[in-house]
């Protein structure tokens, strides 16, 4: 007799439903099952509609018109950013009026008197040596009135960052509510806050600070907050057994726990705040950065590099500097303090002033720009085209632009719209959460709503490309610095002079290799967001638990099955960490690509500066944002999934 099998709850539903992914996704092709005919019955082309799109221009243009109207009469500009502006102006005075009065040779040695200090008699020498290179360039005063524009502006990007990372650090709906603030604060261009800040500050030292702090704070509080939020819950565990309050475990456990974190913090500050020295210039900082920008305007390459080579110089001495305190809480040996020293700095000091030698003499500055131009000209002449077997820097730049770009950017651009945010909708909702789908879903829709939907997919496809290989190179060369203590030495100096030398510096020669086009924009685009993805990858497997690697060791593990199976698992924070400063690194310098052909929203950014057009400057940075928070949704698991996967 047959008999009658009754489904359990188990086996009643198919077995890929039980798959999270598999039910995600039926349950998306069921929503797009219902909207979609509704969507094409009523907007049938592909392009976004025209429908549903809004106009900007004149909301912004009356914005503009009220603040130039009230500029000098408004209480809210007389009594709160009069008082900011008057606040910064007085600070880099301050600092910058120290610096001269100490004189080139004061300078230098108070700056190898910290660097002693702090580090040693190696690290004094080096930081004497860079900054005699800074006056032996011709570049003295430049350099301290920038040096103490950049103390001023990291300080105030410190203590933003580290406020905003210590309360994203703390409470979890904080972080989900300061994420979108600091993917805009680091994504937006500076070119499209230049016009508003410019319009509320006028041009001048205080403009230029505050671009700088909304530029330089997003690293301070991400990594803040990535230490706190990494701390050991044995050892908070430990802390809050004996008693301690909240307060307590905060300053005795979770800030010390990520005095690392803390330190790449102030690390990566300074050296985003350094790379925005010649942008600065554009609304009147002046210093190295008004120098390369008028050296650029006229295509002198040489002089560009004379005022870009002592920005490297400020970057890599602060960089040593901070990594050296670093390095003296951990316990390391420093030199003895004593009075002689100090008394040897002032002594230098006071004799310079005495003896009228505060300027750097100009009988011992070298001229570079010639020789350096010579070289420029060889390189365009003898490796843009010709090379024989690999051909020459126009070949890759064509083929590159031949194979990747242009089958991406058609691809996204063929794809109806409703197709679009399908994908954005599938891949954001695969990692994270429903909400997760949503606001990436929302982002993408929005630069519909702009009106600027075409030329969003068009620099899309080149970020998308200039990531792919930000990631590639990062992620390998991180991972070499990780398990090579002589590779990460040698990477370093490399890395603070791809990260702090002026975009504007490197342009010209990229244009001269690779012409004019999209494929030199990924490659500037790349060349700044590398140093960053490589720094945070090494970091991140250097702090893996040793007990792990030895437990690993003990058990016969090679190098390669240590890296894969131990290292790279508990560095994924680390990792998703590195991707996302990718992402938003190079959104960052699109408007770079708009400039050297790129075209699409890097245009009209720097368009809209240049004619002081509010309205197509706002709305391509607005929609390079939304591309970001997009992106940001799309590769970055939701903390509740992370730890899920952990």
């Amino acid at each position: 007799m047959a008999t009658l099998t009754v489904p359990t709850a188990g086996t009643a539903i198919p077995g890929f439903l039980r798959n999270r992914a598999a039910a995600k996704l039926l349950a998306l092709a069921a929503i797009a099952a219902i909207l979609v005919p509704l969507a094409n019955s009523h907007w049938g082309s592909n392009a976004w509609p025209h429908a549903l799109t809004v106009d900007l221009s004149k909301p912004l243009a009356g914005a503009s018109n009220w603040v130039i109207d009230n500029r000098d009469s408004h209480p809210l500009f007389l009594y709160f950013f009069g008082y900011i502006s008057n606040a910064v102006v007085l600070a880099v005075r301050a600092v910058y009026l120290t610096l001269l009065a100490a004189g080139w040779a004061g300078v230098t040695a108070f700056g190898a008197l910290v660097a002693w200090r702090l580090g040693g008699v190696r690290l004094a020498a080096g930081t004497a040596v860079a900054f005699l290179a800074c006056g032996a360039l011709g570049m003295w005063v430049p350099t301290m009135q920038t040096l103490a524009l950049m103390v001023v502006a990291v300080l105030a990007s410190v203590a933003v960052g580290a406020l905003l990372g210590l309360a994203a650090g703390l409470s979890d709906r904080l972080d989900r509510a300061l994420r979108p603030v600091l993917d805009t604060m680091q994504v937006l261009p500076a070119f499209a806050y230049l016009l508003p800040v410019v319009l509320v500050f006028g041009i001048g030292v205080p403009a230029a600070v505050l671009a700088t702090v909304v530029y330089a704070a997003p690293p301070m509080a991400r990594l803040t907050a990535l230490g706190l939020r990494g701390a050991d819950p044995e050892v908070l565990e430990a802390v809050e057994s004996l008693g301690a309050t909240a307060r307590q475990r905060l300053l005795t456990a979770r800030i010390p726990l990520a005095r690392k974190e803390l330190l790449l913090g102030l690390n990566q500050t300074i050296m985003m705040a350094l790379s925005m020295a010649v942008i600065a210039s554009v609304i009147g900082a002046g210093g190295l950065g008004d120098r390369v920008y008028q050296a650029l305007a006229s295509v002198d390459v040489g002089a560009a590099l004379a005022a870009g080579i002592p920005i490297v110089l400020l970057a890599v001495v602060l960089d040593r500097v901070t990594a050296a305190a670093g390095a003296a809480g951990d316990g390391s040996p420093r030199p003895r303090a004593s009075g002689l020293p100090y008394a040897l700095a002032v002594t230098v000091a006071l004799a310079a002033r005495l003896l009228g030698a505060l300027d750097w003499p100009g009988s011992w500055s070298l001229d570079i720009a010639e020789p350096v131009n010579r070289a420029v000209d060889w390189m365009t002449a003898h490796l843009y085209s010709g090379v024989p077997v690999v051909g020459g820097t126009a070949d890759w730049a064509g083929h590159f632009t031949t194979w990747i770009l242009d089958p991406v950017r058609s691809g996204l651009q063929w794809l109806p719209w409703w197709a679009v945010l399908l994908l954005v909708a599938a891949l954001s909702w695969l990692i994270g959460t429903w909400r997760t789908a949503l606001t990436a879903v929302l982002a993408m829709a929005a630069i519909g709503v702009l009106g600027v939907w075409e030329p969003s997919l068009d620099t899309l496809s080149q970020v998308l490309a200039a990531v792919a290989v930000t990631l590639v190179l990062g992620f390998a060369t991180g991972i070499a610095a990780a398990r090579s203590d002589r590779v990460e030495r040698a990477l370093r100096p490399v890395l603070d002079v791809f990260q702090t030398m002026p975009q504007f510096v490197y342009l010209i020669p990229v244009v001269a290799l690779f012409g004019v086009g999209r494929a030199p924009a990924v490659a500037a685009a790349v060349v700044y967001a590398l140093p960053a993805v490589v720094r945070i990858t090494a970091q991140g497997l250097r702090q893996v638990d040793p007990a792990a690697l030895e437990s690993a060791r003990s058990l016969g593990a090679t190098g390669r099955q240590q890296l894969w199976q131990i290292q790279l698992p508990l560095a994924r924070r680390s990792l998703l960490l590195a991707a996302n400063q990718g992402v938003v690194l190079v959104l960052a310098v699109v408007i770079i690509g708009g400039l050297v052909g790129g075209g699409a929203l890097g245009y009209d950014v720097a368009f809209g500066l240049a004619q002081g057009d509010l309205a197509t400057g706002l709305v391509a940075g607005a929609a390079i944002v939304c591309l970001g928070l997009m992106l940001d949704r799309v590769t970055q698991p939701t903390e509740r999934r992370a730890k899920k996967g952990a």
